[in-house]
């Protein structure tokens, strides 16, 4: 419904902010990472998730879209609602958060106030196969700076299509492209796949 709301940032403190745009005050909670982000800005484009519930309504505002995939992750997993996870995302980077799952670091998860040994298993448990196959991370990301992100974007995404992973898509896709700059979609789409 909402994907991310840009505009004046009015208010700033660790845990919300409020955003001006078209003249209405958005009020957004947001993590310690996303705080850290927006420190010293004006203008801010925060990526949303809209938390709807019965008795409650709220913003979730992040400030990149790998933050918010993680937040939507976290969520999935049973016993952990939306202000654990803003716990977590303000405890640890989204990376550690994906390298302690991977690692199955239950001791890093459990050192989140509100985290209990079962939590942080049941974390680890839902969440794993979901990183390892690029799960809580933004597809449409580029791998590559410069002119190759169109490339790379159309790539990866036919790629993931075929079923493929983007953790070993993102080793392959560089590779290729080191040796043969200029090369056109279809020959990189073809040399990727005798790759992976």
């Amino acid at each position: 419904m909402f994907d991310y709301i840009k505009g004046t940032l009015v208010e700033l403190s660790p845990a919300e902010a409020v955003i001006e745009c078209g003249g209405i005050g958005f009020d957004i909670q947001i993590s310690l990472q996303t705080f850290q982000a927006l420190q010293g800005k004006e203008k801010a484009t925060v990526y949303l998730y809209h938390y709807l519930r019965e008795d409650d309504e709220q913003f979730y505002g992040f400030a990149t879209k790998d933050e918010r995939e993680l937040f939507k992750l976290l969520i999935s997993v049973s016993g952990i609602g939306v202000g654990t996870a803003r716990m977590m995302l303000s405890s640890l980077t989204d990376e550690e958060i994906r390298q302690a799952i991977l690692a199955e670091d239950v001791a890093r998860i459990k050192s989140v106030k509100g985290i209990g040994l079962k939590s942080a298993q049941r974390v680890i448990i839902d969440l794993k196969d979901k990183i390892v196959k690029g799960g809580g991370t933004d597809s449409s990301l580029p791998i590559l700076g410069g002119n190759d992100d169109a490339l790379v974007q159309e790539a990866t995404t036919a790629l993931v299509m075929l079923g493929f992973t983007k953790p070993n898509i993102n080793k392959v896709l560089p590779a290729i492209l080191k040796k043969n700059p200029s090369i056109r979609i279809e020959e990189l789409i073809k040399e990727a796949l005798k790759k992976l």
